[in-house]
């Protein structure tokens, strides 16, 4: 079984931030609904920089951990392979757009309140994970 490690971001600017993903090329084998941003950790990188880089690549978003959330750890098959991902997300307070806006992974972003998101957000998982912090989203840190 193969493993992964994947890092991410649930900002906060008074509402909450959401990226949807663009339709895929055949390559790509991640969600393709609402979601929070994240990727795979680079070689060399902790998990807490590679949820920032990760916000600010897919979102056009600087923030600044506040937290770190539990580990997600799902399963699921690539080209007939089982792996098993651990997804570590980090609770951040947004602090500025970055200059170069949000990259080519991410069609479309969106502020948008707690209740929109549990509308949205395509995994059961994630939906669990907002509820874990919801005193932080009526602001107490």
């Amino acid at each position: 079984m193969k493993r992964e490690f994947s890092a991410g971001g649930l900002v906060r600017k008074g509402n909450l931030w959401l990226i949807r993903r663009p339709t895929p090329n055949p390559e790509y084998r991640g969600n393709l609904g609402w979601s929070w941003p994240k990727g795979w950790v680079d070689e060399g990188e902790n998990l807490e920089e590679a949820a920032l880089r990760e916000v600010r690549e897919e979102g056009g978003v600087e923030a600044k951990v506040i937290k770190k959330l539990r580990t997600l750890k799902i399963f699921f098959r690539d080209k007939g392979e089982l792996v098993m991902k651990f997804i570590t997300y980090f609770v951040m307070e947004y602090e500025s757009d970055a200059p170069e806006g949000f990259g080519e992974e991410t069609a479309e972003i969106k502020w948008v309140t707690k209740e929109e998101v549990m509308q949205l957000l395509t995994h059961k998982n994630e939906r669990e994970l907002l509820e874990s912090v919801d005193g932080w989203i009526r602001g107490a840190v």
